[in-house]
């Protein structure tokens, strides 16, 4: 109701649909919508007094939907209040629609995002106005319900740890359903196999189920080799999309166009979830932003959607056309190689594990979960050790071992 009183008062006052729609920060489709009644009725600007009151009275008739009293108490004067918040904000390069987002959730402001947007316009100096905000545009065919998810890792920006006092990069792993736009967010300050293998565990758990199709940049901690038509995926990831039954479908390189959905969600999340916010440590943050994805990102109205909030459209069509989650959990693996030495351990991670003597100067694959290490030679186990502690080596099992009476000349011949 203010705010229509508002663009009738500039309307009255001789001023034109642009000018009202620069000022007020109204598109002008929604100018000319709210000034057809006045023209219709055959009201001209400035013709007689019109009180504020006056025009309140003749909105109630045109739009009744717009009358609710309690908007009537929100007054500049109560924007006013969080002048030093809302500039700090601004100045993080937060952009106004998320400044009026957190207003309006953690501070309890019941204004409209018009009225603050006019408000900053009258009180706030020009620099603190502009926010940064980038959009990536690409045409693709509609997706299925259940059928695709995109993946990206994007930059968030620089912490520092109040733990350890360093500061750090923090990234952003960002999983987006194609269909129903529903995303989910995980900061993390390691981009290492580990952290992007259980960003995808912690994402499906998210959702509640499976995607048919995952569309994640060609990055090492997925893809060994990036190829259109065979591309080679590491280990620990392939395993992930053998276990949920998915496949994996890395998007071209340089090619932004080939996950849309995800691209155009990065500066979002940047903006609101992580510009102009403190955070104590990290496991915090990623609590943080589950939540954000679930109560900020899922209930906004989405452009892509014509309006309708990701959370509504998933429970309406995608939520069931999702795979079933597993009913055994997955156990997170980082596969590594490694050559063994002449004293028949080989390096794994921070430690030492012993392996059969045969295989002395061979490279092996070792395979680390978060209480085995297995060694794999030419596809078969040689090996089977607990995981040991940092710096540790373990006591070669007595089958590792060469009789004595050879183990001279076949240390001499590896060496060789």
């Amino acid at each position: 109701m203010i705010d229509l009183t508002e663009l009738y008062v500039h309307w009255w006052a001789g001023r034109s649909q642009v000018q009202i729609s620069d000022s007020l920060g109204i598109d002008r489709k929604t100018v000319r919508k709210y000034l057809a009644p006045a023209e219709e009725a055959g009201m001209v600007p400035g013709s007689a007094e019109m009180s504020p009151a006056a025009w309140r009275e003749l909105i109630g008739l045109w739009w009744p939907a717009t009358v609710d009293a309690g908007l009537r108490q929100v007054t500049w004067p109560v924007i006013e209040a969080h002048r030093d918040w809302i500039k700090q904000q601004l100045e993080a390069g937060v952009t106004q629609a998320t400044v009026h987002q957190r207003l309006t959730c953690e501070h309890g402001l019941a204004a409209s995002s018009a009225s603050l947007r006019r408000w900053v316009a009258a009180n706030l100096p020009e620099e603190t106005r502009r926010g940064r905000a980038a959009q990536v545009r690409g045409l693709r065919a509609p997706a299925g319900p259940g059928s695709e998810a995109q993946i990206d890792y994007g930059k968030l920006g620089r912490w520092s740890d109040p733990a350890t006092g360093k500061t750090v990069t923090v990234w952003a792993f960002v999983m987006v359903l194609a269909c129903s736009r529903l995303m989910f967010v995980r900061p993390t300050i390691r981009m290492d196999q580990e952290a992007w293998t259980r960003a995808h565990v912690e994402a499906f758990a998210f959702f509640g189920g499976v995607p048919a199709r995952l569309v994640p940049d060609n990055l090492k901690t997925g893809v060994d080799r990036p190829d259109l038509y065979d591309p080679q995926l590491n280990r620990s990831y392939a395993e992930l999309a053998v276990h949920y039954d998915t496949l994996i479908d890395p998007a071209r390189a340089a090619k932004p166009k080939d996950k849309p959905q995800v691209e155009r969600a990065m500066p979002y999340v940047r903006d609101s979830f992580w510009r102009g916010r403190t955070f104590t440590h990290l496991p915090g943050m990623q609590a943080a932003a589950v939540e954000w994805s679930r109560e900020v990102a899922a209930v906004r109205s989405h452009r892509g959607l014509d309006g309708a909030q990701p959370a509504a459209v998933f429970a309406a069509v995608e939520e069931a056309a999702l795979k079933p989650l597993p009913r055994n959990g997955f156990t997170l693996a980082v596969w590594s190689t490694a050559k063994v030495c002449p004293d028949i351990h080989v390096k794994v991670g921070p430690a030492l594990y012993s392996v059969p003597w045969a295989l002395i100067g061979q490279r092996i694959q070792a395979r680390s979960t978060a209480t085995t290490v297995q060694i794999v030679h030419e596809g078969q186990v040689a090996a089977i050790h607990a995981r040991a502690e940092r710096g540790r080596r373990t006591n070669p099992d007595q089958a590792h071992r060469p009789r004595m009476s050879r183990w001279p000349s076949i240390v001499t011949a590896n060496a060789r």
